[in-house]
């Protein structure tokens, strides 16, 4: 959404004339901007002999998916319909990585079976793949260098050991001892980090980390560093120079593949950075109340349909896009969920009335990907912007689609 200018346009269509015909709730996605983002990333490392694999669970769409496929990026799957997803939108099996947390083995040899990466989080799989394919299937070992990053969320994952994903420091004796006993071939190394990568500084750390680490695999190809690049939702937000960051990476880089006396291939799992300013949750003024102490304004919508807010205490920017330029006052913006369900608290906006139309920016990543149907409300319909064209890609739920799987019997 283009808000340099003030003229709140996507792709040059009024939001109001999107709404017209589609309604909201709505979640509407820009495609030019993630156009941007992913000739930015690859622009930024394009020192480095890298591949981009987009972490599908930012934002699952077909289209979007399909949309990252014709981009020429791979695909970062964590879950085997993300992977049939991934395969109905055009992407290669070999370009597909699976990186599953806590699952049963099972989904694992479906992977195998399909022919994409795979990438084991913990020693217990490792394990059972050591036994069942020994040196006949290579895979990663997703890592977890304990190494603390500068975020300001508690209840963000960091690169320590409080976190759940990836084999620790610790175990990498246990690890190398199942290469040895099965002969098992790890050909790439896997670094989770988070969205909390603010400052090169950090990163270099990580990344001299990680290649130290990676020293003790002989036959290694490639090295996933993950995502974890944050974006800007507030204006005073701080985030990462990435063409910084590829700069001090591609140094570090070249050091390692020369003590290594080989090349080995970066590879980047963004979701977040390509997606997350393409898309706004428009949505309804619906209710002004003052209780006295604050003033409210409800909209037609709520943390079922985006819930970082409530989830994470995220801040998203919100426009009155009905009256741009009108007198600012604060509101505590809220939802329609029986729970307490705040969008912004104490918010300074132009004036907004009953009616006016809303946009959430910034809304693009986990924003759809994590909504629900709690309350037993609809999920929003989603529009793409291609072209100067607006695109249904997701229909708006139905009472039918609350009852498809209900099974009702005689009581």
């Amino acid at each position: 959404m283009n808000l340099q200018d003030q003229s709140y346009t996507i792709q040059g269509l009024q939001p109001e004339e999107i709404v017209s015909e589609f309604g909201t709730p709505l979640y509407v996605y820009d495609s030019s901007v993630i156009r941007q983002q992913v000739a930015k990333f690859q622009k930024a490392f394009a020192a480095i002999d890298h591949k981009v694999k987009y972490a599908a669970k930012a934002l699952t769409n077909i289209n979007i998916l399909k949309l990252m496929q014709r981009e020429g990026l791979g695909l970062d799957t964590v879950s085997l319909q993300e992977i049939k997803m991934g395969l109905q939108a055009g992407f290669a099996p070999q370009d597909i990585v699976f990186t599953p947390n806590c699952v049963d083995f099972s989904e694992i040899e479906e992977a195998v079976e399909i022919g994409t990466v795979i990438n084991i989080d913990n020693l217990s799989n490792l394990e059972k793949f050591a036994k069942k394919y020994g040196s006949s299937v290579p895979c990663f070992i997703r890592l977890n260098p304990f190494i603390v990053a500068d975020s300001q969320s508690e209840k963000v994952a960091h690169w320590h050991s409080q976190s759940k994903f990836g084999v620790a420091v610790s175990q990498l004796d246990q690890a190398h001892q199942l290469v040895e006993d099965y002969g098992l071939h790890i050909y790439g190394i896997h670094i989770h980090s988070s969205s909390v990568i603010m400052n090169p500084e950090i990163f270099q750390k990580g990344a001299e980390a990680v290649f130290e680490m990676a020293k003790q695999f002989k036959d290694l190809q490639y090295i996933d560093f993950g995502g974890g690049i944050k974006v800007p939702y507030a204006p005073d937000d701080q985030t990462i120079d990435i063409f910084q960051m590829g700069e001090r990476l591609h140094n570090v880089h070249q050091q390692f593949c020369r003590e290594f006396g080989k090349p080995v291939q970066l590879w980047f799992e963004p979701g977040r950075f390509l997606v997350s300013d393409c898309g706004a949750l428009l949505v309804k003024a619906v209710v002004r109340k003052d209780n006295g102490d604050r003033d409210f304004v409800g909209v037609d919508s709520g943390f079922n349909h985006l819930i970082r807010p409530m989830m994470y205490g995220a801040h998203h920017e919100i426009v009155n896009l009905s009256n741009p330029f009108g007198p600012r006052k604060e509101y505590t913006i809220v939802g329609n969920i029986c729970e307490i369900d705040n969008f912004a608290v104490n918010r300074s906006m132009p004036e907004v009335k009953e009616g006016d139309l809303l946009a959430i920016l910034n809304a693009g990543a986990y924003g759809y990907s994590m909504a629900s149907t709690y309350n037993s409300r609809f999920r929003p319909a989603e529009v793409l912007v291609h072209e100067g064209k607006a695109h249904l890609i997701r229909q708006r739920d139905t009472y039918e689609d609350l009852m498809r799987n209900q099974m009702e019997i005689n009581l």
